[in-house]
């Protein structure tokens, strides 16, 4: 068969002839005897490839008329014995007219019992001497296209060969083959095929939710895998570099644009532990974002929802938990203004992009509770039930408003795969080509068509997926389109429009959805944020960062990534707690009260950056007939801390008996929603006996008398002094009496000088007692709530001293 598609294609050289005729003739007898046996082995085809052939490129890769078709690859020698009399031939097969036939012809390129084609021969052939077992050899062939022999326009199966015999087979038989495809349109097709590529620009979660505490509040990585994505050379830096060049619609997560963003200025990198590094590619981060402003400004931007949140996850297990959507909200509002704000572009944010356009009912309904009205779905998900000869349009309403764009899903899964070889991504995108042109030949009817792709392409399918493109953008059956006009334009009548059921939904993506417990934990972690940040005087420092955390926790990159996901979100709860932690109660000792009322002060302390205010303190007493607090079981008192400082906040306290009486000091917001944990503490009681009393009372009795004593005394001296006294001299001047010396009766006390003296030196006694007593009593007095409280420095928060004593 092989000698006889020589014989139907271009003949071969006489050399060549000739020597093909001397291998036939020398194995005539092998060949009789093979004749006798059963199911023989046919002559063009060994049972397995001895030689594996490559194609490492085929350019151009969709040829027009007066091209010259240039196809290099290598071919290695797998078997134990040499190869002789080898050549490589290029075979050209039967136009293939469906898209279907073109999927079954690509499941299996090299195999040798599938039909061969015709090859060219002629001088468009590459001869080897030998092939060594296990040596490799490059060959590169060019042909005319016109030499080929294609018909009129389509896709043609087109192959590489190799032939050649071995010791073991001594005749001519093809050892290796590798099959593609050649998509041939001539000339400009009468209608052509309007294509929207989408040109994905997302990455994984880089950013936590950690930020220093200086102004700046610098941005803490999860590592540093970013600066290599964006770095020249590095997985996005090539999507950029390729991109610029070709007209794709951009699909860009704005929590990437966030992230290189805050690379641009200072910021520091996880390391082990709780110790970090300072981030160094600053300049890096500054480039990428220059270029790719630049290659943005004239193209279609599409902002998805901060973080690309995995809408099927939401929707198959996080709406039943309570807030779970309002971050889809969230998520979408913010990604307009990253998106203006670093690029300085405005971006259509109403398109919803499901993982692999899979869709069903409830992931169409979240999809388009945050305001989006177009989803992004495929045609292996909402597959055609109509019967339609041909591929229809993208658009497709589906009800509510709400537009489905359907990729086609041959399209967007071409380039998926290892594609890091040259001959598996020359394969791709001759096979993507030839899916295009056979879905232009379906019909006159002129079509949009989407392309919708992974969403994170590696460097080596984006190069491939830049190869196609760029055939197709300069091909003869197809035009580009944005996508915003592919859906608007006209639906087909007849194209399916109904979305199937939840149960139809691919069980492999359903495994590596976010589960119920994800969404519970994100809901916890927006309480306690919710509950912290009404006592936060600069709430922007603590809710945005930790906004963006959240919404990074629902992110579609997690997929696939259970346990990092895990790790993330934990992180992102744990460090709330720290932040929420930094305002807490000083522990208290037990408080001694000795005294039926005292005033006991309970601190608070602000660890924070800035002030914290509408906290409220309640001081509750467990056993309030024995001890009341503001004259009943418990008492409140608003609280303000500067930020760094802590705040004695003063309680007065009346005893009714003696005893111990546990006292639990308590935060609360000002909505009355518990803030950190209680404070609990006992007061001791020791309630004033008695029999203390009457003494104290005596004491007092014989004060009162000895100062009414002393108070007449000095009463009866000044009178005595007023009736002896004589009248004014001349000059008006009082001339004081001689002092008389009467005769005392023993026992009686007397009025004269010394009597007076010593009356004098009583009432100095008297006022330097009443000075000490006034001071010992305003010493004594207790303190009342109404009393400046201190506001100090940051203090130790250590527990009091045991039996700390609070007096009256």
């Amino acid at each position: 068969m092989a000698e006889a598609a020589d014989i139907q294609g271009t003949p071969s050289p006489a050399r060549r002839w000739l020597r093909r005729t001397g291998a036939l003739l020398a194995g005539a007898p092998l060949l009789a005897a093979l004749v006798q046996l059963p199911a023989a082995v046919p002559a063009q085809a060994a049972d397995s490839n001895t030689v594996s052939v490559a194609l490492d490129s085929l350019s151009p890769s969709a040829p027009t008329d007066g091209d010259t078709l240039t196809v290099s690859g290598t071919v290695t020698n797998n078997g134990k014995q040499a190869v002789t009399d080898a050549h490589v031939d290029l075979r050209v097969g039967s136009q293939v007219s469906t898209r279907s036939a073109i999927d079954s012809a690509a499941r299996h390129p090299d195999d040798l019992n599938a039909s061969l084609g015709t090859a060219v021969g002629g001088k468009y052939t590459e001869d080897f001497d030998s092939l060594a077992p296990g040596v490799a050899q490059q060959f590169s062939i060019s042909v005319p296209v016109d030499k080929l022999d294609l018909g009129q326009d389509g896709v043609y199966p087109f192959g590489v060969s190799l032939s050649g015999q071995t010791s073991a087979q001594p005749w001519e038989q093809v050892l290796g083959i590798q099959r593609t495809f050649l998509p041939w349109q001539s000339s400009e097709a009468d209608t052509r095929t309007r294509t929207t590529y989408l040109w994905p620009l997302i990455s994984t979660v880089h950013v936590t939710a950690k930020t220093g505490a200086g102004e700046l509040q610098t941005p803490v990585f999860l590592d540093d895998d970013l600066a290599k994505e964006i770095s020249p050379g590095g997985r996005l830096a090539q999507m950029l570099a390729l991109g610029k060049d070709l007209d794709v619609t951009w699909v860009i997560d704005p929590d990437l644009l966030a992230s290189v963003d805050a690379m641009t200025r200072s910021y520091r990198v996880q390391g082990a532990g709780d110790t970090t590094t300072a981030g160094t590619h600053q300049a890096v981060a500054k480039q990428f974002l220059a270029d790719l402003q630049d290659a943005v400004a004239d193209k279609e931007v599409v902002a998805l929802p901060f973080a690309d949140p995995d809408l099927a996850s939401l929707a198959h297990n996080g709406t039943s938990v309570t807030g779970s959507l309002s971050h889809l909200k969230d998520a979408t509002d913010v990604a307009a203004t990253t998106v203006e704000t670093v690029l300085h572009v405005t971006p259509s944010t109403d398109f919803a992009w499901p993982v692999n356009g899979a869709v069903d009912p409830s992931i169409i309904k979240v999809a388009t509770s945050a305001g989006a009205d177009k989803v992004i779905a495929r045609s292996d998900s909402l597959q055609e039930t109509g019967g339609l000869p041909y591929t229809p349009s993208a658009a497709r309403p589906i009800g509510g408003g709400t537009t489905a764009v359907v990729a086609d899903a041959r399209l967007s899964m071409a380039f998926q795969g290892d594609l890091t070889k040259a001959d598996s991504a020359t394969l791709a995108v001759q096979q993507f080509l030839a899916q295009s042109l056979a879905l232009n030949t379906q019909t006159d009817k002129e079509r949009s068509i989407v392309v919708a792709p992974q969403r994170m392409p590696s460097a080596s399918q984006a190069q491939a997926m830049a190869t196609a493109i760029t055939a197709l953008q300069n091909g003869n059956w197809s035009q580009s389109q944005d996508l915003a006009a592919a859906a608007k334009a006209k639906p087909d009548p007849g194209a399916t429009t109904k979305i199937p059921s939840s149960s139809a939904y691919p069980s492999a993506l359903r495994k590596q959805e976010l589960p119920r417990t994800a969404f519970e934990q994100i809901a916890r972690t927006q309480d306690k944020l919710d509950n912290f940040q009404v006592v936060l005087t600069n709430q922007s420092r603590v809710v945005t960062p930790f906004g963006r955390a959240i919404n990074r926790e629902m992110s579609t990159s997690w997929r696939g990534r259970g346990s990092e996901a895990d790790s993330f979100r934990t992180g992102v709860e744990s460090w709330l707690d720290s932040l929420i932690g930094q305002v807490k109660l000083i522990d208290k000792s037990e408080t001694k009260l000795s005294g039926r009322s005292a005033t006991i002060p309970v601190t608070v302390q602000n660890n924070l950056v800035q002030g914290v205010d509408h906290l409220v303190l309640r001081l509750t007493s467990t056993m309030p007939t024995r001890l009341e607090i503001g004259g009943k079981a418990y008492y409140e008192q608003p609280v303000e801390v500067s930020g760094g400082h802590t705040q004695s906040v003063k309680f007065s306290t009346s005893a009714n008996a003696n005893g111990r009486v546990e006292v639990i000091a308590q935060l609360y917001t000002e909505d009355g929603q518990e803030y950190g944990s209680p404070v609990r503490f006992d007061v001791k009681v020791t309630e004033v006996t008695p029999t203390v009393m009457l003494v104290i009372g005596g004491g007092v009795l014989l004060l009162v008398l000895a100062g009414f004593r002393m108070y007449t005394q000095r009463k009866r001296a000044a009178a005595r002094r007023a009736e002896e006294g004589d009248g004014p001299d001349e000059t008006g001047e009082n001339t004081p009496e001689a002092p008389r010396t009467p005769e005392t009766p023993e026992g009686l006390e007397t009025e004269g000088p010394e009597e007076t003296g010593r009356a004098g030196n009583s009432d100095a006694r008297e006022d330097r007692l009443q000075e000490e007593s006034g001071a010992r009593s305003g010493a004594d007095d207790p303190e009342q709530p109404s009393d400046p409280t201190p506001d100090t420095a940051p203090e130790s928060a250590d527990p009091s001293g045991t039996g700390e004593r609070v007096d009256r």
